[in-house]
């Protein structure tokens, strides 16, 4: 096709479009709907990523996590299935600390996870409950608002003592007061002896809707085990976490008696927040592109529009067409035109569509930061590019089969319809 030709066809395409403006907007409205929830979808995705990876980063992305259960490199470990493993002890939390000055660890400490109702007079509360070491806040980060953490002393005493998150102490003593009194837990009394500073959400642990309670406590007089949920590590900041994650694996398999060093054996994990990260972000963009795929149909339902109405049109410019004919137009002529119109219809859609998804992801974002999440408003030229060739695309595919029946029509035939 001639430039000519083209912007003889382009002008004969907008009139077309104007002549039905209520019907081109109806056959665009499916483009439209796709093309702005694949933006909104890989907008929100990479915004819900940004935020998650960002939440880990913040504990320190050197930390080393020791979990009980097998695990292969892609995969969660097995007691993060809800599999009941016990293979991680006290024993191995203290080989580690004795050796943590050689390998180069700065601090560790284990947990022991539950939930229960704590009670403070008439209020009561349910709350997750986790059972640490004195070594907690070194590990973990945060600072206590009022009162001490407990001590070593009182971890291996069994004393019965706690220190509260904010959410925990605002529900059960509002502005008063709360280190010094006591709180029930599951029929058994302890003494407050400190508060957590607010922290809020970080990562998958909300730091603030927790109660600490010394690990042996937790062991002996709540959960009734004697094993360990995890271990965490922080290495020193100029160490080596590779080799720190190697000694760690070393220390373990002597503790459990594994004679293979390959890690084939292994009934335990010991990753790297870095290594949880590449999981999440591939596990993120997975979910994120499946998503926009399941979105991007819609584009097809769309398309199916756009030919019923092509086809359509077709019938309705036979005249037009036997017109065009007469006078010397090509098949090719004929084909070009109704191709261009789809395509313009698809075209135009996909622009309206990418203009509706950023604003609704504009706002989206708004409404996270409004609610103190660090959101980040993220729409990829990706995202646009691939938006825009799908439309594009779209509009070929289902304008070829109405533009080749519109070019076989023969002219005299053309001529006489009705």
């Amino acid at each position: 096709m001639n430039i000519l030709n083209f912007k003889q066809s382009f002008r004969t395409s907008i009139k077309a479009l104007k002549a039905n403006k209520t019907r081109s907007f109806l056959t665009m409205l499916g483009i439209i709907i796709g093309v702005a929830s694949v933006i909104v979808i890989m907008s929100v995705g990479a915004g819900a990523q940004s935020l998650i990876l960002g939440q880990i980063e913040s504990i320190g992305s050197n930390t080393i996590s020791v979990t009980p259960g097998k695990s292969d490199d892609s995969g969660p470990p097995t007691s993060v299935l809800g599999i009941v493993v016990t293979s991680l002890s006290l024993d191995d939390l203290n080989s580690i600390e004795r050796s943590k000055n050689d390998i180069g660890i700065s601090a560790l400490t284990a947990y022991v996870n539950g939930v229960g109702t704590v009670s403070f007079q008439n209020n009561s509360y349910d709350t997750n409950l986790e059972g640490v070491t004195e070594a907690y806040l070194d590990t973990e980060g945060g600072e206590l608002s009022s009162g001490r953490f407990f001590t070593e002393e009182e971890n291996d005493s069994l004393a019965k003592v706690v220190v509260l998150g904010s959410t925990v102490k605002e529900e059960l003593f509002g502005d008063s007061i709360a280190v010094g009194q006591r709180v029930k837990i599951n029929r058994q009394i302890f003494n407050i002896i400190g508060v957590l500073e607010e922290r809020g959400q970080v990562a998958f642990s909300n730091y603030d809707d927790k109660v600490l309670l010394p690990l042996k406590t937790m062991q002996k007089n709540i959960a009734g085990i004697d094993y360990l949920n995890m271990i965490t590590i922080k290495p020193e900041e100029s160490a080596d976490v590779d080799l720190v994650i190697n000694e760690v694996e070393i220390i373990l398999r002597t503790n459990h008696g594994i004679l293979d060093q390959s890690g084939d054996s292994d009934d335990f994990s010991v990753r790297s927040l870095t290594e949880l990260l590449d999981l999440i972000k591939t596990i993120t963009d997975a979910l994120k592109y499946f998503l926009a795929l399941m979105a991007g149909l819609s584009l097809v339902v769309g398309g199916i529009g756009i030919m019923n109405i092509m086809l359509i049109s077709v019938n309705e410019r036979t005249r037009e067409i036997g017109v065009r004919k007469a006078i010397g137009a090509s098949n090719r002529n004929i084909i070009s035109q109704f191709l261009l119109e789809s395509v313009f219809l698809t075209l135009i859609g996909g622009i309206i569509g990418i203009i509706l998804g950023v604003i609704i992801s504009w706002l989206i974002s708004l409404i996270m930061v409004s609610l103190n999440y660090d959101w980040a408003f993220v729409v990829g030229p990706i995202s646009v590019l691939l938006a825009v060739s799908i439309s594009a695309l779209v509009g070929l595919v289902f304008g070829i089969y109405p533009a080749k029946r519109a070019s076989k029509l023969e002219p005299v035939e053309a001529l006489s319809y009705e």
